[in-house]
């Protein structure tokens, strides 16, 4: 009978039995080894088929009801489903004026630029644009440790909604860790959110109103461009020296009444820069005279790959900056867990919005994300990641410096997982991308960084998600594509100067 569903069980798989039967019967169906309407073994006479539990089974063709793979009809037993016949009349509706029905928000530029980059299919392909930790360093067993503890100690009670600000265990925990690397923060002070990213969308939404001004770097997150750009914002980007955020624009920009200026200190996205000593305490000296806040996102917190001591950061400068982190860089992005420190006069509109945003992020997860840093999963997680981070920048730098024409110039990031290249004026940051992912590497242009879709142009790289010696290779690939467009269009300029 087991046979027939050709079902064979792995006592030693971490995967329960009963999910290990729901399983294989889903695979025979969506293959078609299992036809619409055929009757499943009676739990009985499978259970003792398979020598396991008749619970087990009924757990199993439970899960496949869930799924909507099976039904099952009393006194008759359980069979596989009918697909659904399609509903030809949906066919047939007239459509809604979608195009006078849609926001300006989501026709514009910064939203849709995105859509301009195709990722390659290659499967040799080497991903310099992926920023996030590859399958092969995410703690997966440990998270599944934590998670079975939290359901096996706290059952039903961690699967209900979280406080509005958070799991005080987690915000304790935040907090206290926040304070040693420098950064002041008491327990009330912190805000659990769903990610980074709904952090600083609950900060625009607090500030900003449509039409408002928004200073960002010129060239910043893209998912910061979004964000901002939803809820209204009029961006204006700040040009950038070699410390920062240039002052001289910022004295100009004194007056046009911005709501916020939206920065990451510590490891630029795309740049990879860090801003100085000197220049923090320019800039908080200029938001206190400007009334104009300060909005720290420290996404990359615990990525420093050097020994030489990080600047102070700017809510430790002042207790009126606004500070953004995520566990998605140094940790898990399928956690979706941030967190906001932010003035009480600011808190407490934050709080009402976090809470019509989403009843408040996953208790289970905070929860298990608790439990993941008490047992010490998390400094020893880090103390095994920078390493491997540390050596795949060195790869990728050295690499660039032998494959490179002599135009394109880079820094040696001092922290986070990205490095910049600047590229000479006339090659085109997308000509570059495209070219580059045709010969089997991908990277990002600065267009989709950039407020106006211009600005500097430049290459935006990632090294946390290729080995040592992908990293090598594409740099390879990368340095043919730019020498052979360097190439080109210098011909083109020396066609240009031989006419005139």
């Amino acid at each position: 009978m087991e046979r027939s569903l050709g079902i064979l069980l792995d006592n030693q798989s971490l995967t329960p039995i009963y999910q290990q039967i729901a399983d294989q019967i889903d695979a025979r169906v969506r293959s078609g080894t299992l036809p619409a309407n055929f009757r499943l073994p009676p739990t009985r006479a499978l259970a003792s088929a398979l020598s396991t539990h008749r619970n087990t089974v009924v757990r199993a063709y439970d899960e496949l009801s869930v799924r909507g793979v099976v039904e099952s009809h009393v006194g008759r037993g359980t069979f596989i489903r009918e697909e659904a016949e399609p509903n030809e009349a949906l066919d047939d509706t007239a459509p809604l004026p979608w195009s006078s029905l849609l926001s300006r928000t989501v026709d514009t530029d910064a939203f849709n630029r995105g859509s301009r980059i195709v990722r390659n299919d290659r499967a040799d392909a080497v991903d310099l644009m992926q920023f996030q930790p590859p399958p092969e360093l995410r703690p997966s067993e440990q998270l599944r440790r934590c998670l079975d503890y939290v359901l096996r100690t706290k059952g039903a009670s961690a699967l209900g909604y979280a406080p509005r600000g958070g799991v005080p265990e987690l915000k304790e925990l935040i907090a206290a860790e926040l304070s040693r690397s420098g950064v002041p923060a008491r327990t009330d002070d912190v805000m659990v959110t769903t990610g980074g990213q709904q952090a600083l969308d609950l900060v625009a939404r607090s500030l900003i109103d449509p039409g408002a001004p928004f200073l960002v770097d010129e060239s910043t997150y893209s998912g910061a461009i979004n964000v901002l750009s939803a809820a209204g914002a009029r961006l204006i980007g700040v040009s950038t020296d070699a410390e920062g955020p240039d002052p001289r624009a910022l004295r100009h920009l004194s007056r046009a009444g911005a709501k916020g200026f939206y920065l990451m200190p510590n490891c630029g996205n795309p740049t990879g820069t860090m801003i100085s000593e000197s220049r923090r305490h320019e800039l908080i000296r200029w938001s206190r005279d400007a009334g104009v806040p300060l909005i720290e996102d420290d996404y990359g917190a615990d990525l420093v790959l050097d020994d030489t001591p990080q600047p102070t950061s700017l809510r430790a400068l002042d207790g009126q900056v606004i500070y953004l982190g995520t566990f998605s860089k140094k940790l898990l992005p399928a956690l979706r867990v941030g967190f906001l420190v932010c003035p009480k006069a600011l808190q407490r509109h934050v709080i009402p919005l976090k809470q019509a945003a989403d009843l408040g992020t996953s208790a289970l997860l905070q929860y298990a994300l608790v439990e993941f840093i008490d047992r010490g999963y998390l400094r020893r997680h880090l103390s095994m990641l920078r390493p491997i981070y540390r050596s795949r920048r060195t790869a990728l730098v050295d690499a660039l410096r032998e494959a490179l024409p002599d135009n394109v110039d880079f820094d040696v990031p001092k922290a986070g997982l990205l490095l910049w290249l600047s590229l000479p004026a006339h090659i085109d940051p997308e000509v570059a991308a495209r070219t580059a992912q045709e010969a089997g590497v991908m990277v990002t242009p600065s267009t989709l960084n950039s407020v106006t879709g211009g600005g500097s142009g430049g290459l935006r790289l990632t090294f946390c998600a290729e080995s040592e010696e992908r990293l090598r290779l594409g740099a390879a690939r990368l340095g043919s594509v730019l020498k052979q467009l360097d190439q080109r269009e210098s011909r083109k300029q020396s066609r240009r100067f031989n006419l005139v």
